[in-house]
């Protein structure tokens, strides 16, 4: 019986490669998200003072606020994100179903902007406005930031459900833009999800 030969190109510690390591996006989209949640961690530093300094004026100030209506805005943007995540893998496969996913995504913004409408308009129905106290001074300023830049989200889900209604496949620029444009939704996400509990929940 003649002994199999082994490859003398193959040592037995060889490993195969792994797959590179991608970061999504691009350098300059992480620069400027980086750069805008270290100005949110500011706005969360002044709320926690806040709530140091005068804690007897934030409980009276957050009995005001609607928790409801704020833990359904947060189970939309949990949903738009569950949605993105869902729609960026199926534009970048190629697969059919991207654009309605997109399309449920753009359709939580929406509902959370416009529940964020009804409590903005109940607030200042009852008297509360950015100059009643510091809270909610904070509180129209900081969620109104938040609100913006969920706006800006919004345009950007709908460039990316244009762009999934075509057949072609994507540009390797298209497939950044699709990168970032998740980044930045997931990052509007996490922002809420500090908000919220900061300004309605934590005594």
């Amino acid at each position: 019986m003649s002994a199999t030969v082994a490859d003398p190109s193959i040592q037995a510690n060889d490993k195969i490669p792994s797959p590179e390591r991608r970061i999504p996006g691009e350098e300059g989209l992480w620069v400027f998200l980086l750069g805008d949640m270290a100005i949110f961690a500011l706005f969360f530093g002044a709320i926690v003072v806040l709530h140091g300094q005068h804690p007897a004026m934030v409980i009276a100030s957050q009995h005001a606020l609607h928790p409801l209506l704020g833990l359904l805005n947060t189970g939309f943007l949990l949903t738009g994100s569950l949605f993105v995540v869902l729609a960026t893998r199926a534009i970048r496969n190629g697969s059919s179903g991207a654009a309605g996913l997109y399309g449920g995504a753009i359709a939580c913004g929406i509902g959370f902007a416009a529940v964020k409408a009804v409590e903005y308009a109940s607030l200042i129905r009852d008297g509360h406005t950015a100059q009643s106290n510091d809270f909610f001074m904070y509180y129209f300023v900081f969620t109104g930031i938040h609100l913006g830049h969920l706006l800006i989200g919004l345009v950007l889900l709908t460039f990316l459900l244009t762009r999934a209604r075509k057949a072609k496949p994507l540009t390797p620029g298209q497939r950044v833009f699709v990168d970032c444009g998740a980044c930045y939704w997931h990052m509007v996400d996490l922002l809420w999800l500090a908000l919220f509990p900061l300004l309605y929940l934590v005594r």
